[in-house]
């Protein structure tokens, strides 16, 4: 490959990356990896750690501004991220040992949940008017002070979701976004933008934690991450200029179709390698 094509490459799919990211939320970082397996012929292993860092920095970008304006449940994100420390070098260590094809249909398999989820939830709430009580959670906010009261349920439900996504983060070089966000819905009355902006948070420091122990443990390819990370920003910053000029529950569905092309298209690769 030409020495310009090497730096290239990366940087225009990790634009790709970013400007999806802008466009469609944090779960769009979940093409990273097949991006770069399609397009650098890497392995989920050597792809993840990759990944991660074009997420890292991407998310922290947008908890950055969430922290500056208060919507970022800091505790709650502590508790979800230390759980999840605990789990990325494990998924990191799997990711090493296993071999490529069952970590490539994992993550296919886990790219087509995502597909379909965002499509049905975009359907949901274009169409749905939900005006009832939603049904009671274990953290529930803080009215006069704006906390999320801590119960053992609480605490459980939050480590339960920080453990998945820092096992996934490692494992397959996602960010966990996909985990984290139907957990904050399910487990709290927290307003979207502020889960979004909590799960920002997660996002990035399990995504730093993932990078800095693939990183230590010699898995981390920075020729190719360093390009790909800098596209990443640049594509989310550009993507950010225009992204509220297009129709949400389109750029939705559109993902969505898109992410189950290349689930299929990643579980036909697995096949004919076989």
């Amino acid at each position: 490959m030409e020495t310009y094509l090497i730096y290239l490459i990366p940087l225009l799919l990790g634009s790709v990356t970013g400007i999806t990211l802008a466009l469609t939320g944090a779960g769009a970082t979940i093409l990273a990896v097949p991006l770069l397996i399609f397009g650098l012929h890497l392995s989920v292993a050597e792809a993840a750690p990759i990944a991660l860092l074009a997420v890292c920095l991407s998310a922290a970008i947008g908890a950055t501004i969430g922290l500056i304006q208060g919507e970022v449940r800091y505790r709650a994100a502590g508790l979800i991220v230390i759980t999840g420390a605990i789990a990325s070098p494990i998924g990191i260590w799997l990711a090493q040992i296993l071999p490529n094809t069952p970590l490539t249909l994992l993550f296919a398999l886990i790219l087509v949940y995502v597909a379909v989820d965002m499509f049905r939830q975009s359907l949901k709430d274009q169409n749905t008017l939900d005006t009832t009580d939603p049904p009671a959670q274990p953290c529930l906010l803080e009215t006069a002070e704006g906390r999320l009261i801590w119960t053992w349920a609480c605490a459980r439900a939050l480590a339960l979701s920080g453990s998945i996504a820092g096992f996934l983060s490692g494992l397959l070089g996602v960010g966990g976004g996909f985990v984290v966000v139907p957990a904050l819905k399910k487990v709290t009355n927290l307003q979207m933008q502020s889960i979004l902006a909590t799960s920002l948070a997660v996002i990035a420091l399990i995504s730093a934690i993932g990078v800095t122990s693939a990183t230590l443990m010699g898995h981390m390819d920075w020729s190719t991450a360093t390009p790909f990370t800098a596209g990443a920003l640049f594509g989310m910053l550009t993507g950010r200029s225009f992204a509220h000029k297009i129709d949400g529950y389109k750029l939705q569905r559109a993902f969505s179709v898109v992410a189950l092309c290349i689930a299929i298209g990643m579980i036909v690769k697995i096949y004919h390698n076989i």
